[in-house]
């Protein structure tokens, strides 16, 4: 068996390099694997080994989902009703590939003080969507940020400033049990939400919405007892601090289109590749 450290090294090593194909992919599509291989200084085969350990498929399959209209094509296919979702338990509380979730909010009183009196850790770490940036309470993870389309800086100060009153500190280490199943995909993970009641009620639709599935904005409406707040609940999914694990990037527009994300729609086009990827692979 492999020592804690260097799984852990491997593992950051095959992020990196999936990272940078992703990256790469998104910008040609129609790069062949060979094209592929040699911009990331590998060959072909261990590529293709690598790719399809991590993702689920092949380069070339992955390529397909990342094309604009995937976004569509799952809304026809997997458009999830969230109110049947609920109803059959679909998702469980949450689920990510075989990642389970369990998620509190904080009370209104709480939220009302702006994170006074709450310590919150926060580090970087490298994932296939680019540099990550997660913060958590004792509770559970309340943050997870995007730098690929945007600076770390600008990230933390992102996520910061929904908690004005809170001390935060440096502790990547100190965040590894709530990371490492979230990196491993693999366990379960806990979540403590910081958010406005009608947000968390957003948020709380959102983790009924299946790996694999999409929504739509609209539906998340009705689903809540809000059909007419179309709107609101776009800024609510906008204001998701924990991005990925509370899948704001499966909301879509009742046309198809991708509509909006916090992080990027490089990184939303990526999120949903990767989960149709292992939704493939699953069935396969």
């Amino acid at each position: 068996m492999l020592d804690m450290r260097e799984d852990r090294t491997e593992t950051a090593y095959h992020y990196h390099v999936i990272r940078r194909a992703i990256d790469a992919i998104d910008a040609d599509p129609h790069m062949s694997l060979e094209a592929l291989a040699s911009h990331l200084q590998m060959s072909p085969a261990h590529l293709q080994r690598v790719f399809s350990r991590w993702v689920g498929v092949s380069p070339k399959r992955y390529q397909q989902y990342l094309t604009l209209d995937h976004a569509r094509r799952l809304l026809a296919e997997r458009h999830t009703v969230l109110d049947t979702a609920a109803e059959t338990g679909l998702s469980g509380g949450g689920r990510l590939h075989d990642l389970f979730i369990r998620w509190e909010a904080m009370s209104p009183g709480d939220y009302a003080r702006a994170g006074d009196g709450l310590t919150i850790r926060q580090g970087w770490f490298d994932t296939p969507f680019g540099d990550t940036l997660v913060m958590a309470t004792d509770r559970g993870i309340c943050g997870i940020a995007f730098a690929s389309e945007c600076s770390r800086d600008e990230a933390v100060e992102d996520l910061r400033r929904r908690w004005p009153q809170a001390t935060f500190r440096e502790d990547a280490a100190g965040l590894l049990p709530f990371v490492d199943p979230v990196l491993g995909q693999r366990g379960e993970t806990r979540l403590h939400l910081i958010g406005a009641p009608f947000q968390i009620k957003v948020w709380e639709a959102l983790l009924s919405v299946p790996s694999g599935h999409v929504t739509t904005y609209s539906d998340i409406a009705r689903v809540i007892g809000r059909p007419k707040a179309v709107r609101a609940v776009g800024t609510a999914v906008g204001r998701n601090p924990v991005s990925w694990l509370i899948p704001c990037h499966r909301a879509l527009r009742k046309s198809g289109a991708l509509g909006g994300y916090h992080w990027g729609l490089p990184v939303k086009r990526a999120l949903l590749a990767w989960e149709s990827a292992a939704e493939e692979a699953g069935a396969a």
